[in-house]
């Protein structure tokens, strides 16, 4: 399975996604720090709202994961993705609204924050109904790019012959 960087304003879902992605019982709790979970990679949402955090924080932690999920709730009051944004990712950035089942919720707004931002897939979720969770799980069960996975093995083998990880 593909492990997620989420990274969203504080009160986005980002820890509740994290639960109902493992199919544990969705509580809430206050992310203090970042959590390195089997599936997710997890962080306070003040580290996006902080612009010298985001900057560098983020972007350190999005080289442990596969693809990052640009996190907004459907009720979000404001977006705080630029345009353009996931141009200085080195990974897939995928979009994820979360909260979809709110009364005040604006999907389409959210929607559109998501594509100017430049997600690839855009993932609408519910962490307390679960709708939408399967696609989510679908897309992080594929494997890497159809390949197999690579094990320590197999690189060391790689540069015995000249070869780097990608020419696998």
């Amino acid at each position: 399975m593909k492990k997620l960087f989420l990274c969203g304003r504080s009160e986005a879902g980002k820890t509740s996604l994290t639960q109902a992605l493992k199919g544990e019982p969705v509580v809430y709790h206050k992310t203090q720090y970042v959590n390195h979970w089997d599936i997710t990679i997890d962080t306070p949402g003040e580290y996006m709202e902080n612009k010298n955090i985001a900057l560098q924080g983020l972007c350190c932690f999005s080289y442990e994961s596969d693809v990052i999920g640009l996190l907004c709730s459907a009720n979000e009051p404001f977006n705080l993705f630029p345009p353009g944004v996931t141009a200085a990712c080195n990974r897939p950035v995928i979009g994820i609204i979360t909260k979809i089942d709110c009364p005040d919720a604006n999907v389409p707004m959210v929607r559109q924050w998501l594509v100017e931002a430049g997600c690839e897939k855009i993932f609408p979720v519910s962490s307390m109904s679960r709708e939408g969770m399967e696609d989510l799980l679908n897309f992080l069960k594929d494997e890497k790019d159809g390949k197999e996975k690579l094990t320590w093995d197999k690189i060391m083998e790689a540069q015995e012959m000249g070869l780097s990880e990608w020419d696998l």
